[in-house]
């Protein structure tokens, strides 16, 4: 089965681990967010991307959730001490993949094409493609003003309610993105934050139609456990965007382009417009995300 994956954050990383596991890693395509990009000490820096790569390079540190496993940050604390740019963590060896990115962007190269020359460095046979290799950032509007998601993310923790996710810049999908929607046996949307991990990357212009349009299944896992998100705000996002955080509401968010939703067997299935398909979706190790995905790609089938 070849297997387009819609995917951002941690809890993408994580389903792409197993799901990799699962099937033939050559099979899938993995398409990431790009909104969450930011420039830290004049590097180019892609979160979402760089979590996807390490995870599946088995380079990830799982009790963090993200960067990588045996992080040092000598290099952090030199720039702190001279009153440099420290807001954004960044580890020692996380820096050697932001100096190659953004010599490379400099040079020409764009992002989609460096990010799978990366991922072949590290031996990797999935392909990983930055859903657009122009510049769209997410916007959080809330009562207290308008940022961008970095700073509103992790300079402010993330504590303003959010009244708006906007989408930033006239972006259209970087070579192969299209191509893999079509050629896909699947569609599948991880269990991300549907509004600043997978909106942006329907936000691209023609991906979000290339979905509806689709001729095979397309079917997205729920972040929430619970009626609560496992990492981060989406569940704050759900029920203030939404009007709550059941199945239902995870659905809405995908109207028109899904025909199966996966959640959690702690939450309510209650009234679906599309098939529900109740397991337990807590990826606490490879073995639990692979479960969870075969779950996923039989929904597909």
């Amino acid at each position: 089965m070849t297997v387009a994956l819609l995917s951002g954050g941690v809890g993408g990383a994580r389903f792409a681990r197993g799901l990799v596991a699962a099937i033939d890693p050559a099979e899938v395509t993995v398409i990431g967010n790009v909104g969450d990009d930011v420039k830290v000490l004049d590097l180019a820096i892609s979160p979402d991307l760089d979590s996807m790569l390490y995870a599946l390079a088995d380079l990830n540190d799982e009790e963090r959730g993200w960067g990588r496993a045996d992080e040092t940050w000598h290099a952090l604390e030199t720039v702190k001490a001279l009153g440099g740019e420290d807001w954004f963590r960044l580890g020692d060896r996380d820096l050697g993949l932001h100096l190659v990115r953004t010599q490379a962007l400099r040079a020409g190269e764009s992002l989609s094409a460096v990010t799978e020359r990366m991922a072949r460095a590290l031996g990797l046979q999935t392909r990983i493609l930055a859903a657009t290799d122009d510049e769209l950032r997410t916007w959080i509007d809330t009562l207290a003003g308008s940022f961008s998601f970095q700073e509103w993310f992790v300079t402010r923790g993330h504590r303003d309610e959010v009244d708006r996710v906007r989408y930033v810049g006239d972006a259209t999908p970087a070579p192969g993105v299209l191509e893999a929607l079509d050629a896909a046996d699947a569609i599948l949307i991880a269990p991300s934050n549907p509004f600043v991990s997978i909106g942006p990357i329907l936000a691209v212009a023609g991906i979000r139609e290339a979905i509806a349009a689709r001729r095979v299944p397309c079917v997205a896992v729920s972040p929430i456990v619970g009626g609560r998100a496992v990492k981060g705000p989406a569940d704050r996002m759900l029920r203030r965007l939404t009007g709550g955080t059941s199945p239902a509401h995870v659905a809405s968010c995908y109207e028109g382009l899904i025909d199966a939703l996966v959640f959690d067997e702690t939450d309510p299935t209650g009234h679906l417009a599309v098939r529900a398909v109740v397991t337990n979706t807590l990826m606490t190790d490879l073995a639990a995300s692979r479960r969870l995905a075969e779950t996923v790609l039989e929904a597909a089938a």
